[in-house]
């Protein structure tokens, strides 16, 4: 049986789960549409955040079967868009120096970058990670 690689952490989506009634942990495993409606509605509620308390291994083998490992980690690109995504940081640390640095003297584009990589950060990892592998 082959290794599956361990692209998200249960922990990290653990300590996300936290501030789950915001979607944090949603988007984490890559899925934007149910973290958008947990911040809109509080995790409807926060009946649908405490039924995630049990969901979140799943989503974990979920996310490590869909995103593609490599030298760029999840865990530090969603740590850094979670509490610094206003200034880039996380755009930096993946290589795109011009747009962190445009992040970084805009307010992340004026909040609207950093919505769209809540959308979409989990791909951008994974596109520059296969980048990385294959040159």
């Amino acid at each position: 049986m082959e290794q599956r690689p361990d692209t998200h952490s249960k922990l990290f989506g653990y300590l996300l789960w936290i501030f789950g009634f915001l979607g944090a942990h949603r988007f984490y495993y890559g899925k934007p549409i149910t973290g958008t409606i947990w911040f809109f509605t509080l995790g409807l509620l926060f009946i649908g955040w405490i039924i995630d308390l049990f969901l979140i291994p799943g989503m974990d083998r979920e996310a490590d079967l869909r995103f593609r490992e490599g030298e760029v980690s999840y865990n530090i690109g969603w740590l850094l868009l979670t509490f610094t995504g206003i200034f880039g940081l996380h755009r930096m640390y993946m290589g795109k120096w011009i747009t962190g640095i445009l992040y970084l003297l805009t307010g992340g584009l004026f909040m609207v970058g950093v919505l769209y990589d809540f959308w979409t950060l989990n791909s951008q990892i994974s596109e520059r990670n296969q980048e990385t592998r294959f040159g």
